[in-house]
């Protein structure tokens, strides 16, 4: 039985007006109301909702992705938001508020977002109990209408937007990925941990600050990874996971790159992704062949269209 949760923000308001809360928590004894707004907490609605975006894949992968995390366990206590239920038209992830204590902070502010109307998907972004455009986040998506909708918002809210499009790649069947032995008897499969996330960091090309590696140890604690190391126990090729379960920050330092440790760091991910019930999908930057190729050697297939990353970042001259 699924129950009313502990200090949710009620139907209605308690005051003599009795007018709608603007934002509000759906559980499974919810009112047959149809708000602008909804929380979506009831497990049963979540898996519901797992269902339908499964159906829709791959346009859903990342908020798919998300949906997978929050339904197993919510390792980074994201939450649900939906324009209306059972008929969404529009659909966003994003960090529980008490989570992102740094309103500055990107990398951890970070949401998803899907819609099956455009216009829906606007008024919910637009909304500032949604979505704080005085705080610097990052939405990604797989939908065209989303970078224009954002773009928008950006300039009306006066916040500088930096997009980035990459490839995306999925791999059709991860049951078939083949394991290759390493050629190298000097390294062996390793485990990460957060104090790896400082090297990890020093080579990011989006990294190189605190609050980059912060977001890195969160990664290497709460989703899958795999790495290799070499006998001193140095991680040498690696390969992450992130809150939409896409594979992230894959990397092989310089001398051991060509001799197929990204394949092999990538197999061991996938196994385990694929045995947790996750899809198996990145993107990829257009420029960046070698991971393309990579990837195609392991039986991804690109797919049509553009995996979005905007980026949002306030006016930093009103920064405190």
């Amino acid at each position: 039985m699924c129950l009313q949760p502990r200090n949710t923000i009620p139907l209605f308001s308690s005051g003599p007006s009795s007018t709608p809360s603007p934002l509000l928590v759906l559980t499974c004894f919810a009112a047959p109301v149809r708000p602008a707004m909804l929380i979506l907490t009831c497990p049963s609605k979540l898996q519901l909702l797992e269902g339908v975006l499964r159906r829709c894949l791959p346009e859903t992968l990342p908020i798919y992705g998300a949906i997978l995390h929050i339904n197993r366990g919510n390792p980074a206590q994201s939450e649900v938001v939906v324009d209306s239920w059972p008929e969404f038209k529009a659909i966003i992830t994003r960090p529980k508020k008490e989570v992102v204590k740094d309103k500055w902070d990107y990398y951890a502010n970070f949401y998803a977002a899907f819609y099956r109307d455009a216009d829906s998907c606007r008024a919910l972004l637009e909304n500032n109990d949604v979505v704080d455009w005085s705080a610097a986040l990052q939405i990604q998506g797989l939908q065209d209408g989303l970078y224009e909708i954002v773009k928008e918002i950006a300039e009306a809210s006066h916040v500088q937007l930096e997009p980035y499009f990459y490839r995306p790649v999925m791999h059709p069947d991860p049951s078939t990925l083949r394991q290759s032995r390493l050629t190298n008897d000097l390294l062996r499969f390793g485990a990460l941990n957060p104090s790896h996330a400082s090297f990890l960091n020093e080579v990011w090309d989006f990294g190189g600050n605190h609050r980059s590696r912060r977001y890195l140890e969160s990664l290497i604690r709460l989703f899958p990874s795999a790495c290799l190391v070499d006998k001193e126990d140095q991680v040498v090729s690696w390969s992450l996971t992130d809150p939409v379960s896409c594979l992230s920050h894959g990397y092989t330092l310089r001398q051991y790159r060509g001799q197929g440790c990204s394949g092999i760091v990538l197999q061991r991910l996938g196994g385990k992704l694929h045995s947790l019930g996750f899809p198996l999908y990145a993107g990829v930057l257009a420029e960046n062949q070698p991971s393309l190729q990579t990837l195609k050697k392991q039986g991804f297939h690109i797919l049509p269209g553009t995996y979005y990353m905007l980026t949002v970042k306030p006016n930093l001259a009103l920064k405190n």
